[in-house]
């Protein structure tokens, strides 16, 4: 009954009307499903909302939402993964207010970040689950449990008139977070732009999801995107999956037509540590999209990928690298699904110049990236950093952006709103990127660039160096970053060991040799400080990026151990 194509809906000023809609026309269909794994060998419980029961749902808690706070206060959601979390996000915009989309107390090392937040967006309620009642009641004076609201509670509302349905907090990779303020008709549009980048909007398909739902991604493919177009959308806690990520991969063999995202991170774990017996019976071929949204995205990730499981029958074409930003709600630029990776061997030093020039793919001085498309109903533009001129072609630059999804600014920052979101009507992104052969290419971020006798260096591109050099380096848990020096910007690099490792099986002046010798014959640079930490001291974002930015601001203050260092 599910793989039926869902009809067209007519279109909608916000979410819950959407959710009201399918309700009516498809009231006996699934919406959300979300995938428990109570015990370490657990296979999985089901739970389901049909589009009437989630209607139902939405409608009670908005009601009791709107007895709590007047139209326009904000509303922190700090549930857990899972079907109340669809509920009180949905409800929380059907009452009139504003959702902050968070997460109960006690994340590991989040719990910095969660108090900024709620410091910053100053709510008046906060929703979660009777689970985490208590922990909850010690932030908030008015607290609503999701789960204790009864469906005698529902009543039918009018659509909402306020504009701002919620305040997207950055992950925080390059600054303290803010609050992007997204309003229903920028969520809305931004669900229709990556239905019809990734083929959603003309044939059915199943969303399948991990990324938590307080992140711009997460929240867009598993709430947002599955909404607007009558979808079912699969849910399951990120913790499971890295606790055994196979249950990710089963989940997209068991639903047809599967689109998922993951960070880069996600493929090269699955593809490392799902095992052959793991591998039998499962059959990706059912899988329409893989995105991944990370900057930037190497080919070399999809083919490790892709490598691994093959033999399940996942199709290469699966592969969609993505761009985009919580300012532009999340989704700007998709490579499609169905078609070959692009991939791009650039000249690793004229690429430090702003030129994309091409390079031999086996030069041990290119750099390889993939390519992420064409714009998802919007523009994209490169333009010089400095002077705003436009760029042609190859060139590299910031990259801007125009469209009905970017947000509407910052949250109680005016100054830098007007910085970032421009008086011309584009975003201004912070990312450097180019256009070659009309596909959109990211290089980096502005912030990010270490600059050494006067040659730009990308992040990025030291750390690849780093960890493709000693398998006792943890992959994608480092950070290399620029340090002001007597005599320039000094370079360093802070990198987990392997969790399979304990730092004194490793030699680790060894170590730091090759990484010192590998990084100044391929870049031209010389590390001024080499340092192997534990795993899980790396800061991470809410996103699961390292921050580079917080790595620079513990290392200045000397919070790490010197025992790596050389």
């Amino acid at each position: 009954m599910d793989n039926r194509r869902p009809p067209l809906a007519p279109a909608f000023r916000s979410l819950p009307e959407y959710v009201h809609h399918w309700a009516r026309a498809t009231p006996d269909r699934r919406a959300f499903t979300f995938v428990d794994h109570p015990a370490p060998d657990s296979r999985g419980v089901h739970r389901t909302l049909t589009w009437r029961r989630l209607d139902v749902r939405v409608r009670a808690v908005a009601a009791r939402l709107a007895e709590e706070a007047e139209p326009g206060a904000r509303v922190a959601l700090l549930c857990p993964q899972g079907l109340e979390y669809v509920t009180g996000f949905l409800a929380t915009l059907a009452a009139g207010l504003i959702a902050v989309p968070l997460y109960p107390p006690g994340l590991p090392g989040q719990g910095d970040r969660l108090t900024a937040v709620l410091a910053d967006a100053r709510p008046s309620v906060v929703v979660t689950t009777s689970r985490h009642l208590g922990e909850v009641q010690e932030l908030c004076d008015r607290v609503v449990a999701v789960d204790q609201v009864p469906d005698a509670a529902a009543r039918d509302l009018e659509p909402a008139d306020a504009e701002v349905a919620y305040l997207q907090y950055t992950s925080g990779s390059t600054r303290t977070p803010a609050g992007v303020e997204i309003s229903h008709a920028n969520v809305v549009a931004n669900a229709r732009q990556a239905l019809s980048a990734y083929g959603a909007d003309a044939h059915p398909v199943t969303c399948v999801g991990w990324l938590p739902l307080y992140h711009d991604m997460g929240l867009v493919l598993s709430i947002a995107a599955p909404v607007v177009r009558g979808l079912l959308s699969v849910l399951m806690d990120p913790v499971a999956f890295l606790h055994e990520p196979a249950r990710w991969l089963r989940l997209l063999a068991a639903h047809p037509r599967a689109l998922s995202a993951a960070p880069n991170f996600a493929y090269d774990y699955c593809a490392s540590a799902v095992t052959d017996a793991q591998k039998t019976d499962l059959r990706l071929d059912g899988v329409v999209a893989l995105i991944n949204g990370s900057e930037p995205v190497r080919p070399g990730t999809a083919d490790r990928f892709q490598a691994a499981f093959a033999g399940q029958g996942l199709v290469a074409e699966t592969h969609c690298p993505s761009y985009g930003l919580a300012e532009a709600t999340v989704f700007v630029s998709a490579a499609r699904p169905g078609q070959p990776l692009r991939r791009f061997a650039l000249d690793r030093d004229a690429l430090a110049e702003g030129k994309a020039l091409p390079a031999r793919p086996d030069d041990p001085r290119a750099v390889l990236l993939a390519g992420c498309g064409t714009p998802a109903g919007q523009q994209v533009h490169i333009v010089d950093p400095v002077s705003g001129a436009l760029l042609s072609e190859g060139e590299v630059g910031e990259i801007q952006v125009r469209g009905p999804n970017v947000g509407r600014g910052y949250w109680n920052q005016e100054e830098q709103t007007r910085r970032v979101f421009g008086t011309d009507g584009r975003l201004h992104t912070g990312d450097l990127g180019t256009v070659l052969e009309g596909q959109l290419i990211v290089t980096g971020r502005l912030k990010d660039l270490i600059v050494v006798d006067g040659r730009n260096h990308y992040p990025q591109d030291l750390e690849a160096t780093v960890q493709d050099t000693h398998p006792a380096v943890r992959r994608d848990r480092l950070a290399a970053f620029g340090v002001a020096g007597g005599s320039g910007e000094r370079v360093v690099v802070v990198a987990e060991h392997t969790r399979t490792t304990s730092l004194a099986e490793i030699d680790v002046p060894a170590l730091v040799r090759a990484v010192r010798a590998a990084v100044s014959g391929r870049h031209g640079v010389r590390l001024a400080d080499v340092l192997l930490v534990p795993p899980g001291t790396v800061p991470r974002t809410s996103s699961g990026k390292v921050s580079r930015a917080l790595t620079r601001e513990r290392y200045l203050a000397g919070a790490y151990a010197a025992d790596g260092a050389a």
